[in-house]
């Protein structure tokens, strides 16, 4: 089986929506110390672009959650792979995730922090599946609403590759010929 790649997003446009949410992001926490914690492995190219573009102070910690393993879609199967290395209490706390699905993992993952008393929870990302949501989470930061395919690019991967493109493409599968870009 061959898989090409269709853009979705290109690289100007993810990185114009990042400066924009940073912009929304540093005027929601005037004042205040944002805790982001990046949802490792997809999720550090986007926390790594939206931290530079924050103005107001930013600390950052990383956890490994996993839902996926080697296929298209999440098994549903949340499983904590690395925790955090700083306690969150007190802080005003962003999780940063680079796709949000079915929600079962984010509603794991909130309902866990949630429990380790942060003064604030709140959770961006770069992408969301809204019509694909089984377990309802509270996005305060999307950057961009897409439809139900299969992406890559920008920290998302398909069976670790793919991670490196500098933009959001929608993985096809099929025989050669039958490959449409």
């Amino acid at each position: 089986m061959k898989e090409k790649i269709r853009i979705l997003l290109s690289e100007q446009e993810v990185d114009q929506r990042i400066a924009e949410i940073a912009k929304q992001i540093s005027e929601d926490y005037a004042g205040k110390e944002i805790h982001l914690i990046c949802v490792l492995k997809g999720a550090v190219f986007f926390m790594c672009e939206l931290a530079k573009r924050i103005t107001v102070p930013v600390t950052m910690d990383f956890m490994s959650v996993s839902s996926y393993g080697n296929d298209t879609k999440s098994s549903g199967v949340v499983k904590i792979v690395k925790d955090l290395d700083e306690p969150i209490e007190g802080k005003d706390v962003l999780i940063v995730e680079d796709i949000i699905d079915s929600g079962r993992t984010l509603s794991y993952l909130i309902d866990i922090l949630d429990k380790r008393n942060p003064a604030s929870l709140r959770l961006c990302t770069l992408l969301d599946k809204p019509e694909r949501r089984i377990a309802q989470v509270v996005v305060d930061y999307t950057a961009f609403n897409i439809p139900d395919e299969f992406v890559v690019g920008y920290g998302l991967d398909y069976a670790q590759k793919y991670r490196d493109l500098p933009f959001i493409g929608v993985l096809l599968f099929g025989e050669e010929d039958n490959l449409k870009e």
